[in-house]
């Protein structure tokens, strides 16, 4: 392969380069982006959380996400500059809070402002089931209860568990089943969350966008990933890489293979990828 071919680099954020429960990017991780961009190349960011959330994902360094995909690529941007913007429309989101509050389950439909991180509420029927049971999110994320959702539009929803992951999948099974205008898919193993997204948009359509706006090819595109929502990036680049704590569809689907979240693995992967174009090597985790 010809290592100087990769120009874009693209990575999931949660549970791929920070680690779970991490506050933020590490350091090394927004030295390596930088490194990244010295060498002529481009990083960005591909995650199910909202623009706003970059700010303290990247401890304010701007360079870190002026390209990059969020809301699960519902929202683009290009060096700065917003490309796509595909929004949540509140009449299907509507139908997802009244199969929720049908189950009866502790699991509820939260929506998201895209630019106030505060503005998040709960939409149920069953208040008091929220109380009683709050996600994990509950004072930190969600501040409110509405039984309703208003029309919108919207670039992030999602799903909030307190209940079984055996319960949680047999939840999900059911959206897809009564809800098939809309795409319910996991941002994490460990998160009691289920990303609410648009049946026309994924990870992958924004991937080829990034790509085309920068003027890359796919072969010259790396991307990063853990989780089911990040198959749809994985399958449409060559040079496709899964972390040692991904999920199995993602480790099976993915090209190549680096260490855990937790070692900060795509930081080395990136500070690789550098060397390798100054040198002319392949990429040590290329070469397996």
């Amino acid at each position: 392969m010809d290592v100087n071919m990769i120009k874009l680099a693209l990575a999931d954020l949660d549970d791929t380069l920070i680690p779970f429960g991490a506050a933020c990017a590490s350091d090394r991780a927004r030295a390596a982006i930088h490194s990244v961009h010295d060498a002529g190349m481009f990083f960005g960011p591909v995650t199910g959380r909202v623009p706003a959330a970059m700010e303290w994902m990247f401890s304010g360094d701007a360079t870190c996400y002026s390209t990059g995909a969020f809301a699960n690529g519902q929202i683009v941007k290009v060096e700065g500059e917003v490309v796509q913007l595909v929004t949540l429309q509140g009449c299907y989101l509507q139908r997802v809070a009244k199969v929720l509050d049908e189950i009866g389950l502790d699991a509820w439909l939260a929506v998201y402002s895209p630019t106030d991180l505060s503005d998040v509420s709960i939409v149920t029927t069953r208040p008091q089931s929220v109380i009683d049971n709050p996600p994990k999110t509950w004072g930190s994320e969600v501040h409110g209860i509405v039984e309703r959702v208003s029309p919108g539009p919207y670039v992030k929803a999602n799903v909030q568990f307190r209940c079984s992951r055996e319960q949680i999948s047999m939840i999900r099974d059911c959206l897809v089943r009564e809800i098939p205008e809309l795409r319910f898919v996991f941002p994490s193993l460990v998160a009691e969350v289920l990303d609410v997204n648009v049946g026309e948009w994924d990870k992958g359509d924004s991937v080829r966008l990034i790509a085309r706006r920068l003027g890359v090819s796919l072969d010259e595109v790396v991307v990063f990933g853990d989780s089911d929502n990040d198959l749809s990036m994985i399958e449409v680049v060559p040079n496709s890489v899964a972390v040692a704590n991904a999920a199995t569809s993602v480790l099976d689907a993915a090209r190549w293979h680096i260490g855990s979240a937790e070692d900060d693995a795509v930081a080395t992967a990136l500070l690789d990828l550098v060397e390798a174009a100054k040198t002319g090597r392949t990429p040590s985790f290329m070469r397996q």
